[in-house]
């Protein structure tokens, strides 16, 4: 059998025009485009942001408060947070563009959800906690072809962003199922507690970026 990490290759996911994605109450979220060889004029963000990069690329920024210049080199699927900052001019210095999908947070924050059957604690095969703060917490979820996930609960608001294609069916607790197609590079809004469980009906391994939202 192969190791699990070879059942995931990721979707060709297409470099895409700047375009909101949502906003409610607690959130806005954007696909941004990085253009190479463009330099950005100084400007700041005011809301600390999940920053979700679609695609790979090498990007230095300029910063006005006397901090020298600093150069990433970002991964596709990499999860980073970027909080609250000064004025800073970005360029991509790579050959091609690429996607951002930026959660701006609204909420200053607060508890993690109370569940019994938290995902990372119940299945840690499939769910895994990249980060957490009193904003967010970041979970990378990785389903393997026609695997299953153990019955979990989500207890607070939640953006999900594809980095592949997926198939998915679901079923409750109280046992109704539903299916599922997403798209690499999609973004979904779900909201309230749930439980289910979940299959991948797909010959192909899926991934996702959990973004819970606190407060």
């Amino acid at each position: 059998m192969l190791p699990f990490a070879c059942c995931f290759v990721f979707a060709a996911i297409p470099v895409e025009p700047s375009a909101p994605i949502l906003d409610n109450e607690q959130v806005r979220v954007v696909r941004a485009l990085e253009k190479p060889h463009v330099k950005g004029a100084f400007h700041e963000h005011k809301p600390n942001r999940v920053m979700i990069y679609l695609q790979p690329g090498t990007q230095t920024f300029e910063y006005k408060d006397g901090r020298k210049p600093e150069t990433f080199n970002w991964k596709a699927g990499q999860v980073v947070w970027s909080p609250a900052g000064g004025l800073h001019s970005p360029e991509v210095t790579s050959n091609e563009g690429f996607n951002i999908v930026e959660v701006e947070l609204k909420t200053k924050g607060g508890k993690a959800a109370d569940v019994k059957r938290d995902p990372p604690k119940v299945d840690p095969k499939h769910y895994t906690v990249e980060f957490e703060n009193d904003q967010v917490r970041v979970m990378r979820v990785k389903v393997g072809a026609h695997e299953k996930v153990a019955m979990h609960d989500h207890g607070l608001n939640r953006i999900s962003v594809f980095l592949t294609d997926a198939d998915v069916k679901s079923t409750s607790a109280d046992g109704k199922v539903e299916t599922a197609h997403h798209k690499a590079g999609e973004a979904a809004w779900s909201a309230g507690a749930f439980s289910h469980a979940e299959e991948n009906q797909s010959d192909k391994g899926y991934e996702v970026v959990l973004v819970e939202i606190k407060g």
